[in-house]
């Protein structure tokens, strides 16, 4: 599946993945001068407190190594190493524009020994097995070009008893909120992002890819069959995302 469809259903699975991968990487380049301020402005703040609420999943585990998968700017890595003061905290994505960001945001606050910011497929990580005790993840999974690839990996790559937390957009269902939301995700967000972004496209995809994302039960049952234990799916905000949390056995 691509950013936009293919026109030839010929086109193998494995073109299919390359394809959405360049394109992501290309979406998020265009937009990283203005993602951050963006994602706080257009969600009044509310996604600061998500990211919060996210890494406090970790905090019974306290975990010493961890990996933001879909890092970007690192905006969930630095809230992780706040929360959390881990030993290291390695960050990776596959758009180096948001990376560059994210670097000057570690070099600003002194952490360059604990946090590094890495070029990376999340659907091919570069690291050993069971290498870390804590994966994170937000807003990112939805973009995996073979979403249970990249689930199979970030399994892979934490250590038994390690946790996983996912934050990422869901679909509100109670009324006026599903209303509200459909509206302002399909036909305002775009609007702003088009003006502000360089990405005439990015701020519709978003609205996209959510529609097509798994959400709730069915999210879980991925993570189940990809290895994780003791899943949990919490709904935030009415609805508009969720977290999700795991175990690997």
């Amino acid at each position: 599946m691509s950013l936009e469809k293919i026109k030839s259903e010929e086109i193998k699975p494995y073109e299919q993945d390359a394809e959405k991968k360049q394109q992501v990487s290309k979406m998020f380049n265009n937009i990283s001068g203005k993602y951050d301020f963006l994602n706080h402005f257009l969600s009044a703040g509310i996604d600061r407190r998500w990211r919060k609420k996210a890494i406090a999943e970790l905090r019974e585990i306290q975990p010493k190594i961890i990996l933001d998968v879909a890092t970007g700017t690192g905006d969930l890595a630095l809230e992780a190493q706040k929360q959390l003061n881990p030993e290291k905290i390695i960050g990776i994505d596959i758009a180096v524009k948001m990376l560059d960001i994210g670097r000057g945001k570690i070099v600003k606050k002194g952490l360059t020994e604990i946090m590094t910011l890495e070029e990376g497929d999340s659907e091919n990580l570069p690291f050993e097995d069971n290498s870390f005790d804590a994966v994170i993840v937000a807003f990112g999974v939805r973009n995996f070009a073979n979403v249970e690839k990249g689930l199979q990996e970030m399994t892979r790559v934490l250590r038994p008893g390690g946790k996983c937390v996912i934050l990422e957009f869901s679909k509100p269902k109670v009324f006026p909120v599903k209303q509200l939301y459909n509206f302002y995700f399909s036909s305002i967000l775009p609007g702003i992002g088009r003006m502000t972004s360089k990405d005439k496209k990015a701020y519709a995809y978003l609205y996209e890819s959510v529609q097509a994302f798994p959400e709730g039960k069915d999210f879980e049952q991925l993570l189940q069959k990809t290895g994780l234990k003791n899943t949990t799916c919490e709904a935030l905000t009415m609805g508009i995302c969720s977290i999700y949390t795991g175990i690997k056995p």
